[in-house]
């Protein structure tokens, strides 16, 4: 299938990091096809879009996220669009010959020791991340692909409380859209974020009044203690 070299289409657009990306000038064309028309859940209706469309690339952020615990409750919501989803774009895309750029979290490695490298063992710590572990699986399987292992959130920074004893590497969702832009033709898998650093010690820094909570204090929430990453492939590319 010939594709138009600059198009590039997006799944999950209306969400917090399309926003982001919307925002920024590059040369590729990106395309942010609404639900109703470019539903991952449906197979047929992907490939008539994607075979009309004829995209050089498809970046797939839709999917299921917060709050963590719906992970837990709606197993089935979890599994439809995080696992099953994502497999469907990536054979739709493997037999159109398109490549895909798919977005995992840090959230795949144990997050016990930190500075994970893209070679580590995975290990998730909780349902979330085995959700975004269970898309990543398949797109493991397509070589035409990109798997980015991701930490990020919003500017500025939401909550009013952030923990002092986990580690990660949190960017901002802006910071994050033009990073991107340098990477979209590299293959394999790279993490990406900002300088490892506790959440809170993060939070700081764009807000005073943020609070310190602990992690061991809590009981219902799973968090990893450390799922800082290695970035130093990243560092190596940009």
């Amino acid at each position: 299938m010939k594709k138009k070299n600059n198009i590039i289409l997006v799944t999950g657009g209306t969400g917090r990091f399309a926003k982001c990306l919307k925002k920024i000038t590059s040369r590729y064309k990106f395309i942010y096809p609404s639900k109703n028309i470019f539903d991952i859940t449906n197979t047929k209706k992907m490939e008539k879009y994607l075979t009309k469309i004829k995209p050089r690339s498809v970046l797939h952020l839709a999917g299921l996220s917060r709050p963590m615990y719906i992970h837990d409750k709606e197993i089935n919501k979890s599994i439809n669009l995080n696992i099953i989803g994502t497999a469907n774009i990536v054979k739709i895309c493997s037999e159109l010959s398109i490549k895909l750029i798919y977005f995992s979290t840090s959230y795949v490695y144990p997050g016990t020791i930190g500075n994970y490298k893209e070679t580590d063992p995975l290990l998730p710590f909780n349902s979330y991340a085995w959700s975004k572990l269970g898309g990543e699986s398949s797109v493991q399987m397509y070589k035409n692909s990109l798997i980015l292992r991701v930490c990020m959130t919003e500017k500025p920074f939401v909550h009013k409380k952030a923990f002092a004893d986990v580690k990660s590497n949190f960017i901002f969702h802006d910071d994050l859209a033009k990073i991107l832009i340098k990477i979209l033709e590299k293959k394999g898998v790279i993490n990406i974020g900002g300088p490892s650093k506790t959440i809170y010690n993060f939070a700081k820094k764009y807000n005073s009044k943020v609070k310190k909570i602990f992690l061991k204090k809590q009981t219902k929430i799973v968090l990893g203690k450390n799922s800082s990453m290695n970035l130093s492939k990243l560092k190596k590319i940009i």
